[in-house]
Formats: C-alpha cells, structure tokens, sequence
C-alpha cells in the first residue's frame, strides 16, 4: 500500500498510452483498453518501484471501474429520456424487435448446443445481442454518416436496445444473483425487476415538477455532489434487491432526461463517464488471465461469425422495409455490429454470481473481434457491395454472354448495377 498513488498513476498512464494508440488508428478505444489490461495483472512483473501486478491497487481499481458502469448508463439514460422512447415511430419498434431477436436467438441457441447451463446461456446471449453505443456513435462521426438516410433508424435502434437492455438485464440479474432455478423464482425476480423498473419510471415522471425545483442549485458543487448522491443512492437500492445496479443508473438517468437540468446534467457527467469508463475497460481487462484463454477462442470467433451473419441479414431486412438502398442497409448490419461496453457489463454479471470462469474470457475475445471489425467493415460497406455485386454478376452470366460481352460494355454494367 506504500506505493498506493504511484501505481494508480501507471494505471492511468497504461489507459492514456492505449487510448493514444486507438485514436491513431481511428478505432474505438474499449478494446485496446481490455487488451492493455490482459497484458498486466497478477501474472505480469515488477519492475523495480514500478508494479504492473497491481495487487495492491486492484479494488480500487475495481470499484472505480464499477462507478464507470454507473457514469455509462446514467449518462446514456440522460440522452435517451422517457419522452425519447415514447416518441420512437413504428418502424424504429419493429426493426429494433428484428435485430434483438435474430440476434438474441442466434446468441441463446449458440451458447445452449455449445452445452452451457441455463444461467450462462442467458448472460451469452445478452452478450452477443446488445449493440455499443460508443462504438456506433463513434463510427457515424469519424465516417461523417451523420446525415446519412440510415443514420436515423440506426440512433433508434440502439434505442430500443437501451430498453431491452433495462429489462434484460434486470431479469438476469435477478436470476443469476438471486440463484433463482425454479420458475416460480425466475418469475419472482423477473416481476421484482420490473417492478422496480416500471415503479421508478412512473414515480419519477410524476415528480418532474418535484425535480425541476429539488435540482435548481446555483452552485456547482452542490449540484453535482446531490446529482452523484441520487445516482449511488438509487444503484445502490437496485442492488439490495438483486437489480444489477447498473439498472438504477440507467433508469435514474431517464427519468433525470425529463427535467429542465439534463443538459447541465450531461455536461456534468462527462469526464466522470470518460475517465471512470476507461478504468472499467482496463479492470475488465485486469480479471482476465491471458493465459486462460485458449478454451475460449473458437467459441468467442464461432460467435463472431454467427453475429456477423446476424447483423447482415438484420440490416437488410430492417433497411429494406424502409426503402433504403442495399448499402445503406449494410451500414445499418456493419455498425451495429459493434460490441463494446454493454456486453462486458452482462458478462460481469457472470463473474459477480460465480458462473462458468470461461464466460469472461468469452465476451472479453468477443468484444475485442467485433469490436474491431465494424469499424472495418462499416468503411468498407460500399466496397463490399461492389464486390459482392460483381461476384454474383458473374456467375449469374452464360458463358456465351461471358465470350461476347466487351469490357467497356462489362464495366458500364457494374457501374449500373452499383447506382441501383
């Protein structure tokens, strides 16, 4: 412990010197992060007064980390607010429901012929379901797709993945905490759940005028310390009984969306989000042992793959419906596909209740690849297009057509084809 504020300080320099190296080659910062993590640890050396264990430091480091999750979803409650949700047309509800279920499905039947018992195949399934919002906003600003026709119906759709994600994960939480087996319990804390969930909604829309007055504190640090306290002090009710915490910082934040302050609110929380969210990502990171993840690898690619081919045909079906052209609809499949902050929140859970230790090196490799890839494949979704065009031009062709077809007459095809 003499050395307390040194290791905190390589901590963060380990996280800053990550973060530099995400944002040079423009991905997203959540797996560099984790990887930074895995690198060190317990397994990793001391080096003279510099301990890259960090045994010492790692509860705190911990406990950071978990007032990250809370800055994350009170911050994204901030943004989403009830009246956002209420207001979401019709075609964002159905083409959120199509992306949640062929993703869900593909994640619970994945993890259930994998052989996983009905807890963990519960958690994995909320793992490869949930897009990152970070991630996915991250990517619509760096591509500048902001204006983009699917740019719309992409905000909404991770949305609706914010409501399915209160709900889901209060439902999991209270069976994998709660070790609820029989279905009168899974349905007991399922209705506390939502209980919980719908009770604070309602209370809190109620009170708005309530609110507006309590939150009208000229001074900056009195607003912030009550702000902060209201945020604990709901996460910390969620959690006595058995509601992941993350939840109360999440519904505390939509409800907060509805007053006249969210906007001082979200200014404020910011840094907090950024800096404690960065210690989450490397805590994460931390509780995985590199070493351990052999048996992981070809389940976290196998699930990989399968999300992909998920996200795809989502896209398409979802942007189709809405008139949108077939690139627009692979940029809706290709950046949703990003997986990030929430799937490592779910898989916590896992870790918290004492699952199968092979879940977290799961979602931590899962993350990492996806995380990866939808940048990639998001900058590249016109240029996959015309190579998939072509191919199937290709061998839609007779050979006789193939023999007198002319280049000139060949290219003015494809370009043809790539407008439509």
């Amino acid at each position: 412990m003499d050395h307390l504020v040194l290791e905190i300080g390589l901590a963060l320099a380990l996280i800053a010197f990550a973060m530099v190296v995400a944002n040079r080659f423009g991905l997203s910062t959540v797996p560099f992060l984790i990887v930074i993590g895995m690198v060190v640890g317990p397994h990793a050396p001391k080096v003279a007064m510099f301990d890259f264990r960090f045994i010492s430091t790692e509860p705190l480091i911990s406990f950071m980390g978990r007032m990250g999750v809370l800055f994350l979803l009170f911050y994204l409650g901030l943004e989403s607010n009830v009246s956002h949700l209420i207001k979401a047309g019709r075609s964002i509800v159905i083409g959120g429901s199509k992306y949640i279920g062929i993703n869900f499905l593909i994640g619970f039947f994945f993890a259930y012929f994998n052989g996983f018992p009905l807890s963990e195949t519960l958690v994995i399934a909320g793992v490869t379901t949930i897009s990152s919002s970070a991630i996915v906003a991250k990517i619509l600003f760096d591509y500048r797709r902001t204006a983009n026709p699917e740019t719309e119906l992409i905000l909404g759709i991770t949305m609706f993945e914010d409501v399915f994600l209160a709900f889901y994960l209060s439902l999991i939480s209270g069976i994998v905490l709660s070790q609820a087996s029989s279905v009168a319990g899974v349905a007991a804390s399922g209705g506390i759940a939502l209980a919980f969930i719908v009770g604070t909604v309602v209370i809190g829309r109620w009170a708005k005028p309530l609110l507006d007055r309590v939150f009208k504190i000229a001074s900056s640090d009195v607003f912030i310390v009550s702000v902060f306290a209201s945020l604990f002090l709901l996460a910390g009710l969620g959690e006595t009984i058995h509601v992941a915490e993350a939840i109360g910082a999440l519904l505390l934040g939509l409800v907060l969306g509805e007053t006249e302050h969210s906007q001082r609110m979200e200014s404020m929380v910011v840094p907090f989000r950024d800096f404690f969210g960065s210690l989450f990502f490397f805590s994460f990171g931390l509780s995985i042992d590199p070493f351990s993840l052999g048996g992981a690898v070809w389940l976290s690619l196998g699930a990989a793959v399968l999300s992909l081919i998920g996200v795809t045909v989502a896209g398409l079906l979802v942007g189709r419906r809405t008139g949108m052209s077939t690139v627009s609809s692979l940029n809706i499949g290709f950046t949703l596909l990003a997986r990030g902050e929430f799937s490592i929140i779910i898989a916590s859970l896992a870790f918290t209740a004492g699952l199968m230790e092979i879940v977290q090196p799961f979602a931590a490799l899962y993350v990492l690849i996806l995380a990866s890839a939808a940048p990639i494949l998001s900058k590249e979704s016109e240029r996959i297009y015309d190579v998939t065009v072509r191919i199937v031009n290709w061998f839609k062709r007779k050979p006789e057509e193939t023999d007198q077809a002319e280049p000139v007459n060949e290219e003015a095809s494809f370009d043809e084809t790539d407008q439509n």
